[in-house]
């Protein structure tokens, strides 16, 4: 096991194919998206890592991130389905909390049974999570704004949506705190479509966003080097908000129809969402628009 503060770029590969393991066997993620985008573009270097070799695959891995002095390092972490049940888990864990320090913040992907066990067996303390929201797409509906929606354009939005987004998600580690570098790095993925991303303005100011995400298979052509996902395209509403001042006015339904309307365009048949648990506006707000729970994401924490 090495604790390292770069990835060799067989180690990225390997890593990259365990979480993609990971992800086909449990059908949940087990690392968040923006830690997966690090990964990708060659790892950010505040960020560290734990590795545990078979070989030369890596069959545990867990990634740290120490940059909030306030709430703490936190860590996500996973094993190679077909090497569990050895307590690997608690090992790379435990390695991560001595390197971390007693703040350690522990992040739970769909909140899965052998999770639970790890987290129990490590007296950790759960802390809040994220509720999984899905629903069939149906008939297009109509939006009744007062104010113009518009697809965003890349560069000459960047800041007005960067203003709103750390505004609105100033508690929200994971969200909120996005530099001109964190956007241009979503902006250039694969995935991005600035035609799914739409931000409603008054009087020419930004005051609200929907951006939506379409994975897996989909009508427009990809590269020779894409993967087989082997299965139907999934849209999700990617991230949703509403300047505070303009509260109760219905933009935020107006905003998610109209990105739920764009997913059906595209042909899409289901889409999903991830929303806090203590986020009871937006909870609602997708209830009353068809969407329900089917699974969730945990953050532990060390007890102190």
């Amino acid at each position: 096991m090495q604790h390292l503060n770069h990835l060799s770029k067989s180690q990225q590969e390997s890593v990259l194919a365990l979480i993609n393991a990971a992800h086909d066997f449990d059908g949940t993620p087990p690392i968040a998206e923006h830690v997966l985008l690090h990964l990708r573009h060659g790892g950010d270097k505040s960020d560290s890592h734990i590795v545990f070799e078979n070989g030369n695959q890596v069959i545990a891995y867990a990634h740290l991130d120490t940059t909030d002095l306030v709430a703490g390092p936190s860590v996500e972490a996973v094993v190679h389905p077909n090497h569990r049940g050895k307590g690997l888990g608690s090992l790379i864990l435990n390695e991560a909390i001595k390197v971390c320090g007693d703040k350690t913040r522990i992040w739970s992907h769909g909140d899965l049974p052998a999770a639970k066990a790890i987290a129990s067996s490590l007296k950790l303390e759960r802390l809040w999570s994220n509720l999984l929201m899905s629903k069939s797409l149906g008939q297009i509906q109509s939006v009744t704004s007062k104010y113009p929606i518009r697809t965003f354009i890349p560069d000459l939005d960047n800041q007005a949506f960067l203003s709103l987004n750390n505004k609105v998600f100033a508690n929200y580690p994971d969200q909120g705190g996005w530099s001109e570098d964190d956007l241009r790095v979503r902006l250039n993925e694969a995935w991005f479509e600035k035609e799914g991303f739409f931000i409603a303005e008054d009087k020419g100011e930004l005051i609200g966003f929907c951006w939506t995400k379409i994975h897996g298979a989909h009508t427009h052509s990809h590269s020779d080097q894409d993967d087989d996902h082997g299965h139907d395209a999934l849209g999700e509403i990617y991230v949703l908000a509403v300047n505070p001042d303009y509260k109760e006015q219905g933009m935020g339904r107006d905003l998610t129809i109209t990105g739920l309307n764009y997913l059906k365009y595209q042909g899409l048949n289901n889409v999903m969402l991830y929303v806090g648990v203590e986020n009871k506006p937006a909870f609602n707000l997708y209830k009353s628009l068809g969407f329900n729970e089917f699974g969730s994401d945990v953050m532990y924490r060390v007890k102190s």
